[in-house]
């Protein structure tokens, strides 16, 4: 990738191998691309000139032929609960939202991977915006720098941002190469250096995507399920017509293969009335009966115009009890940061819709429910 101002490469967007060729096309050693590497992504540095271990002749060629430009915030919004949520500008009056999440024992970073989402999940405000483009390795893995450098992160210190979890805008499993150069920096150890189990790629069901993942960089999997059977998928999640819950179950077996992780999270979002009856659980036990899998129940965020609203309190946990009764290790998901439109379900960014998704069809309950 080069910049808009100039003819100058990213090096946001290599990872160590991207960056060890584009050194050796210079005619540098590979540990000279190491070297900035760790600069780069550890320390958080810009300035070549500051790269002190670099020999100032290289230095001087990367000023005139790269340059490290992550996305620029241009907005940041602090919730009640400490969520903290960004606006990062991608161009062309695109932008796409992160957030980090605070706890006693680890930091969060939710992270985008597309500006807007294609695949139109009915609960979605996301989907609700349509979609413009993929981000490029460096807009993704920029969010990640960025959100480092916004917390104060020390490079010497104790990590800030301990997970990261690709579940903001966009599907990541559709914008694959991209992500999968963002996740190999996220785990390398000149880089990030982030454990598998705590990298967490979220995908609706791209079951081919599913199976590169595996085998190019297994990371710890979450599916967003949202519902039984594949009726009421079909309509909650569209992607399922083309590739329904029998497909999704065997990838996700074919998944634990190779996973960091010996179980599959699914993602289930709490719908008042529409996914949430004991019928549903029971069907859910069943569906997954071979799916070593544990389930993340996300009580619904309202946005204006979304047609649903969160099932109380009593059903979510009735519903959890009868996944919890058959031996399912089951979560209600904490919601967080929903004062500043930050949590599940609700980034919406900023996006120009190539898809020219200018109304929506308007899901009738009555048919969901059935």
């Amino acid at each position: 990738m080069t910049t808009a101002q100039d003819n100058r490469v990213n090096l946001l967007d290599f990872d160590a191998q991207a960056m060890t060729d584009w050194f050796a096309a210079q005619g540098e050693k590979p540990f000279r691309a190491r070297q900035v590497l760790r600069w780069i992504h550890r320390f958080g540095e810009t300035d070549f000139e500051a790269m002190t271990d670099v020999a100032k002749s290289l230095r001087a060629k990367l000023q005139g032929s790269a340059c490290i430009v992550p996305p620029n915030p241009i907005r940041d919004s602090i919730s009640t609960d400490g969520t903290r949520k960004w606006l990062f500008d991608v161009g062309n009056a695109n932008a796409v939202e992160s957030v980090f999440i605070p706890e006693t024992t680890r930091g969060t970073l939710c992270i985008s991977s597309q500006a807007g989402c294609a695949l139109d999940c009915s609960f979605c405000s996301t989907g609700k915006q349509g979609f413009n483009r993929n981000l490029t390795a460096a807009e993704i893995i920029g969010q990640l720098w960025m959100a480092n450098r916004l917390l104060g992160a020390d490079p010497d210190g104790e990590r800030i941002i301990s997970n990261v979890v690709m579940m903001g805008m966009g599907e990541p499993l559709a914008n694959f190469d991209n992500v999968v150069s963002a996740l190999n920096l996220m785990l390398d150890d000149h880089a990030y250096g982030l454990s598998r189990r705590r990298v967490t790629v979220s995908t609706s069901g791209i079951v081919p995507a599913m199976d590169r993942l595996r085998d190019a960089c297994p990371v710890a999997l979450a599916v967003s399920l949202h519902a039984p059977n594949d009726a009421l998928r079909d309509v909650l999640v569209p992607i399922n017509k083309k590739y329904p819950l029998v497909e999704l179950m065997a990838a996700c077996r074919r998944y634990l293969e190779r996973a960091p992780r010996d179980f599959i999270t699914f993602e289930y979002v709490m719908l008042d009335g529409v996914n949430d009856q004991d019928e549903h659980a029971r069907q859910l036990i069943a569906l997954t009966r071979d799916v070593p899998c544990k389930f993340n129940l996300i009580p619904f965020n309202p946005f204006p115009n979304s047609g649903y609203e969160r099932s109380p309190a009593p059903r979510i946990k009735r519903f959890a009890q009868i996944l919890i009764d058959a031996g399912i290790v089951t979560t209600t998901r904490k919601t967080r940061g929903d004062d500043v439109d930050a949590a599940c379900g609700q980034l919406a960014g900023q996006v120009i819709d190539k898809t020219r998704r200018t109304t929506r069809r308007t899901i009738s309950l009555t048919e969901v429910r059935s």
